[in-house]
């Protein structure tokens, strides 16, 4: 479900009256279902009573990222953020099978959550001050650290002090694309829509190096049969975060709430392991940023 402000208020006047006529009702009343049960638990007007009376949720996501967001044979995607997605909507009462996933590039992050073709975005996506200014977040959930991924022949390139004169590829609108350019400048940058567009120049000398999230990288190698590399180490940190709308402060604090409860009772981790910790290894719990 895509949701607007203008409908936000109708969604929830039909819940409240929906939810009085059920306490009315006497004996003869019908038991309350699970979606009545979780919309009686969020404020008359918010978007959690709207998606829980709608039954429904769309959530942008990678398509391309192995471990985080990969879109899978079956047509839906799966990864650690996929998982964290679907956690997200079981506590407004909405099944899986009611999600909606939009694949997001980095580039259109901000604009689908922006227009209303997302509910939430869970991609990869790095909480900054400028992004800031256009949505909100929740999180972190994770925290990542920019790294280079080169041909596992390469010799000569090992932290981005090396990257003078060589070509760098990465993806439009993202964090370590910025960096490159900002802190880099004699790296030459050739830019895609997504990282996957970087394998194949990587694997026929067209690009030297790529580069974007360590855990990113990480899943690329894994699939790779030893083709690629990550080298030297993390050399930021990128704390990803779930895309809301801006002015939407109460959804973003409700999914703040819902992270620190699966923080702390295992689900996170539980995600986790199921995903990315297939590869990677456990990471420290973040400490969510309610600014």
């Amino acid at each position: 479900m895509k949701l607007r402000t203008s409908t936000w208020i109708a969604a929830s006047a039909v819940a409240l009256v929906a939810l009085t006529a059920c306490s009315s009702g006497g004996d003869d009343a019908e038991p309350a279902g699970s979606g009545d049960e979780a919309m009686s638990e969020f404020a008359e007007g918010s978007t959690m009573a709207a998606l829980a009376d709608a039954g429904s949720i769309t959530i942008g996501t990678k398509f391309d990222q192995p471990l985080f967001g990969l879109l899978a044979p079956s047509g839906t995607p799966e990864g650690f953020d996929v998982e964290i997605g679907k956690i997200i909507a079981s506590e407004l009462g909405i099944s899986e099978d009611s999600i909606e996933w939009v694949e997001t590039v980095s580039a259109n992050r901000e604009p689908f959550i922006q227009d209303g073709s997302v509910d939430m975005v869970v991609a990869t996506y790095t909480i900054n001050d400028d992004r800031k200014e256009l949505v909100s977040f929740a999180g972190p959930y994770y925290n990542a650290g920019q790294a280079l991924m080169t041909l596992s022949t390469t010799t000569d390139i090992q932290s981005p002090d090396d990257l003078a004169g060589k070509t760098v590829c990465s993806v439009t609108g993202s964090t370590p694309a910025q960096n490159i350019a900002d802190n880099f400048p004699e790296a030459e940058l050739a830019l895609f829509d997504a990282y996957t567009d970087c394998l194949e120049p990587l694997r026929n000398g067209q690009v030297d190096v790529v580069t974007t999230d360590n855990v990113i990288l990480a899943g690329y190698v894994a699939e790779s049969d030893g083709e690629f590399q990550v080298v030297g180490e993390p050399f930021t940190e990128e704390p990803y975060g779930i895309g809301v709308a801006l002015e939407d402060t109460e959804f973003r604090m409700w999914i703040n709430d819902v992270l620190e409860e699966i923080f702390e009772d295992g689900r996170w981790l539980e995600a986790w392991n199921a995903t990315a910790g297939t590869v990677l290894p456990e990471p420290a719990v973040p400490t969510v940023d309610r600014y």
